[in-house]
């Protein structure tokens, strides 16, 4: 990611973290619509327990991009977690298309194209560290 990128993610998830009850009912909503084999996952979750904690990661991977490798370590061990939730490799591509979607609606005309290059540039780093943490063999 480049520094301008880190800038508009960050700026941009101010933001969304002042509706974040809301963001976060609506990515749940999303990844379940386009990716129902995620509903699952948690069907004995306090889901208003489990946005919170949404928020909270995203909010720490947004703060850590000015210092990678202080939120390498945390998202590795998330990945694994996730695995033993019964996370696939495949369902990185729907949170990232649930949580692009997400942003989309939230920030609105805010969400313009290079808002969305820099999320989705931020994502891609993520899920790369993740699915490497967890699924390498």
């Amino acid at each position: 990611m480049t520094p301008d990128q880190i800038i508009l993610v960050q700026q941009s998830f101010q933001q969304v973290e002042a509706i974040r009850e809301t963001a976060a009912k609506l990515f749940y909503a999303r990844l379940w619509e386009i990716d129902p084999s995620t509903a699952p996952l948690f069907e004995k979750s306090d889901m208003g327990l489990q946005g919170h904690k949404l928020m909270a990661a995203l909010a720490l991977v947004v703060s850590g991009l000015s210092n990678p490798e202080s939120v390498i370590p945390v998202a590795q061990d998330m990945a694994r977690r996730h695995v033993a939730y019964g996370v696939t490799r495949r369902q990185y591509a729907s949170v990232g298309a649930a949580l692009l979607w997400t942003l989309g609606q939230g920030l609105g005309a805010g969400f313009t194209p290079d808002v969305e290059a820099a999320w989705t540039a931020a994502y891609e780093l993520l899920a790369a560290i993740m699915t490497e943490a967890a699924y390498a063999e």
